[in-house]
């Protein structure tokens, strides 16, 4: 079965995932936008979420670590807790 390893930054508006985002791009470390802006319990982590299974998550967080391409910042992915920044981090069969 496969599973996968990624971190996240939740927040709550568009966009400021969209300018955590470009902040990242520019070069700022995403672990510490993590611990700096998230509102998941996660971001004290850096936004690791571990090891986790298809159907783990929510369909929409599924969605992107189970199919996009890993080591890229993926989003803004809306879910029903607000807006995420995704990083897969690893992925296996």
């Amino acid at each position: 079965m496969t599973k996968a390893s990624a971190r996240h930054i939740l927040v709550k508006t568009q966009d400021q995932c969209n300018d955590i985002k470009n902040q990242i791009v520019k070069g700022s470390d995403f672990s510490d936008m993590a611990k700096n802006h998230s509102l998941c319990p996660s971001g004290r982590q850096g936004g690791a979420l571990g090891e986790f299974y298809p159907g783990q998550m929510v369909p929409e967080f599924d969605q992107v670590v189970f199919r996009d391409e890993i080591g890229k910042v993926h989003g803004p992915v809306q879910t029903q807790f607000g807006f995420h920044l995704i990083e897969i981090t690893s992925r296996s069969e």
